[in-house]
């Protein structure tokens, strides 16, 4: 491993240098969000934290984390949640995939949230659409039984395309009968119009299960 390293272009180990410094700092204060073990709440793109306040604000008894990539939205949102002095509320500038390696074993994710995201409308572009297999993955690995994703957008390729990587994926099940969860109306939701949602859980035995039957 050590040969390897010694072997990657200069550049490119200074960027895993940092990646890795960004992960060890995300997983620091995350033990200091919740040193014990809990259940928490992500959403994935928070923005300037409209629905997650919300969302705290009526669930007091659960951890909510909203990750995003720019600073001036999580500067918003954490005032939105210090005017309200939300305790179980946290908002952290993250890239998506590094906060999930940075995850504490102690806790468990019990829900997420991707609401709007960007859908990179052109079909080249789709690789960097949020909703893919490998997310599921990692969302897998820190999730329990019967997890669920929320997911919301205006987009409808983009709908479709989520709807296609979930149901392609062994351990995340689309669920019709279940209803969201919580709404919130805001001024970027009604300035939309109209939006489609779906719910999906994680359960990695129902595969297992039905090719024994």
């Amino acid at each position: 491993m050590s040969e390897m390293a010694a072997s990657l272009p200069e550049g490119q180990q200074r960027f895993l240098d940092r990646q890795a410094e960004r992960i060890r700092r995300l997983r620091e204060t995350l033990v200091e969000i919740a040193r014990v073990p809990e259940t928490v709440t992500l959403e994935i793109g928070c923005g300037h934290g409209h629905y997650l306040t919300a969302y705290a604000l009526q669930h007091p008894d659960k951890r909510c984390i909203g990750v995003d990539l720019v600073t001036k939205r999580i500067l918003k949102a954490c005032q939105k949640r210090d005017k309200r002095n939300l305790q179980n509320l946290h908002f952290l500038k993250a890239e998506i995939r590094e906060f999930l390696k940075a995850w504490p074993e102690h806790l468990t994710l019990e829900r997420v949230f991707i609401l709007f995201p960007d859908p990179w409308p052109k079909k080249r572009h789709a690789k960097n659409r949020i909703l893919q297999s490998s997310l599921l993955d990692a969302l897998g690995q820190i999730a329990k039984e019967g997890t669920q994703l929320h997911f919301r957008t205006d987009h409808p390729e983009n709908f479709a395309w989520g709807m296609e990587v979930i149901a392609s994926h062994a351990d995340w099940h689309i669920r019709d009968d279940i209803e969201w969860p919580f709404e919130n109306p805001s001024f970027f939701q009604d300035l939309l119009g109209d939006y489609q949602s779906l719910t999906a859980c994680f359960s990695p035995l129902e595969t297992g299960e039905s090719e024994s039957q």
